[in-house]
């Protein structure tokens, strides 16, 4: 598709690697940053992907940084919030951007649970708005799950979809605008389980860890759970669920076992305990291995030509 302007709002740790893709694709990319420490450092942030990916760096020249929302958003066919998850704040956005954009300038949300509808709601042109949750890092994880809300018109749903597979990525289209769309409802579901397993003491957090990474964990980048259920056969699907899905955790609203560690300060790697004990040195050793892992899998997707099929 022919390329065009592209805006983002918002340099850090999403808003780098959304405009790393748009004009790695071939597009200008305008960004809006009022932290100067984020502008200031998004040239070497970009870099470093570049040199992750083995990419050309002169395709950072696409991207210009800018303190005013005006100038980074001008001509721009299609713009991407990527803001903190607050909805005030991504409604006062979405109305700047309404008074600084032309009236069929696409208008996105990178949030991760907030519904688009909402976002939204106050605009004049609410049609043109639309949902687009990329995935961290979204330089390295294909997946954006595409929003339609309930006044999102099809040509919109249509040409962000474009967009997107032109970028490199894998659209997903997502017909109900629900909080936390696909996702990060299926992820937290596991999570909701996990937590309570270690909670009412069945084992701990390390064996949770290794009984996903290790079990059906290693099957999920090719096989989804409903592929797995065909596969298995609904019959045997349908005979599990009779004796499981009743003992699955209920707890109303966030479980006690996660409140009490948020409370007590345990907030995870960044602490040096979470549900798990971390050194420094053990928390940089994850990270680096997850970075090592999506980015040996994004080049095999890019030598292959399979990114961004439809």
């Amino acid at each position: 598709m022919a390329k065009e302007k592209i805006g983002v709002v918002g340099a850090g740790l999403m808003g780098h690697g959304i405009s790393y893709l748009f004009a790695a694709a071939g597009h200008d990319v305008g960004v809006f940053e009022l932290s100067a420490e984020l502008r200031a450092t998004l040239a070497q942030r970009l870099r470093a992907i570049a040199d992750l990916l083995g990419d050309d760096p002169a395709c950072l020249d696409r991207v210009s940084a800018h303190d005013q929302l005006a100038p980074a958003v001008q001509n721009a066919g299609f713009v991407v919030e990527a803001a903190p998850e607050k909805l005030a704040l991504k409604q006062k956005i979405f109305a700047d951007l309404e008074a600084n954009v032309a009236t069929d300038t696409i208008l996105a949300s990178n949030s991760s649970a907030i519904p688009s509808t909402e976002i939204g709601r106050h605009l004049k042109h609410r049609e043109r708005v639309v949902g687009a949750h990329f995935w961290n890092p979204p330089h390295l994880v294909p997946l954006v799950e595409v929003i339609q809300t309930e006044t999102t018109s099809g040509p919109v749903i249509a040409r962000t979809m474009e967009l997107l597979r032109g970028a490199g990525m894998k659209p997903v289209h997502v017909r109900k605008d629900i909080p936390g769309f696909i996702g990060n409802r299926l992820q937290h579901a596991l999570k909701r389980e996990a937590i309570a397993l270690v909670a009412d003491g069945v084992c701990d957090a390390e064996t949770v860890d290794d009984v996903v990474k290790n079990g059906f964990g290693a099957r999920m980048a090719v096989l989804g759970p409903l592929e797995q259920s065909d596969l298995v056969g609904l019959d045997l699907t349908l005979d599990i669920h009779e004796v499981l899905i009743q003992h699955l955790d209920r707890t109303p609203g966030p479980h006690p076992f996660l409140r009490d560690k948020v409370a007590q300060g345990r907030l995870g790697m960044k602490t040096g305990e979470g549900f798990r004990r971390w050194t420094p040195q053990q928390a940089d050793e994850v990270r680096e291995r997850l970075r090592r892992f999506l980015a040996g899998m994004a080049k095999q997707r890019k030598s292959s030509g399979r990114t961004g099929e439809p």
